[in-house]
């Protein structure tokens, strides 16, 4: 990948590392702003490697990938990673680095060639839908995780058993539209009191991961939105 790194705690950091006992050490903050979601981000077994595992989500090959869009400094490294960098980068291909999350990192793995994901613009002043993504390698060991001068550099990690995975993507193109949180949590609640596609959706559910499943349902919807005027 080009060395304008192209980060996956791409909203807020992960900074997520399992002691022992197998809980976590601390909780990860809530990649949305506007209000402060406190969820334990706990599985039976986070060491598991296939996403299909983690707490009943059974990921249909549509994905949702959180990054920042917005300048700020780790260990005096800007994480900055909006859709826009990423459409800089040769072949507009960039490595989704970064996560330190046990689940989010084992959707990671489970992403398969041609899968498309939505770009999310986290942690900013307007977060929401930039645009489409596609996995364009699969799962293998983030380098990230050995650099000492890296925000994500995990001491515990080793390389003949490395503990966190990244892909690349490449950009497909902008949404026809911005589509903003505040929009997709309107249609949200709708369904959670009537029924519909985004009753469940982890970006409410599961608020702080950086890699979500969707349901073929929830981005096929989602999409549908950029044909239509905002709500």
């Amino acid at each position: 990948m080009p060395r304008q790194r192209k980060r996956a705690s791409l909203h807020a950091p992960e900074p997520e590392i399992e002691a022992p006992s197998g809980k976590r050490t601390k909780a990860t903050k809530t990649e949305t702003r506007d209000k402060p979601v406190v969820e334990a981000e706990t599985c039976d077994s986070p060491e598991k490697d296939r996403a299909t595992k983690d707490c009943g989500n059974e990921p249909s090959g549509y994905w949702l990938m959180k990054s920042e869009p917005e300048s700020r400094l780790e260990k005096g490294i800007d994480v900055k990673f909006g859709i826009e960098d990423l459409k800089a980068q040769p072949k507009q291909t960039a490595c989704w680095d970064g996560v330190r999350n046990y689940q989010a990192r084992n959707f990671l793995r489970a992403m398969k060639l041609g899968e498309e994901a939505f770009f999310y613009h986290s942690n900013c002043k307007e977060p929401g839908i930039a645009g489409l993504v596609k996995i364009v390698k699969e799962a293998y060991p983030d380098h990230t995780q050995f650099e000492k001068n890296s925000p994500h550099y995990d001491p515990s990690s080793k390389k003949d058993n490395p503990k966190w995975s990244m892909v690349d993507v490449q950009f497909i193109r902008m949404t026809k539209r911005f589509i903003p949180l505040a929009e997709l949590k309107v249609h949200h609640q709708a369904h959670k009191a009537n029924g519909g596609p985004l009753e469940n959706m982890a970006l409410f559910t599961r608020q702080r991961l950086s890699v979500q499943p969707l349901t073929q349902g929830e981005f096929e919807f989602v999409l549908s939105l950029e044909d239509k005027k905002p709500s």
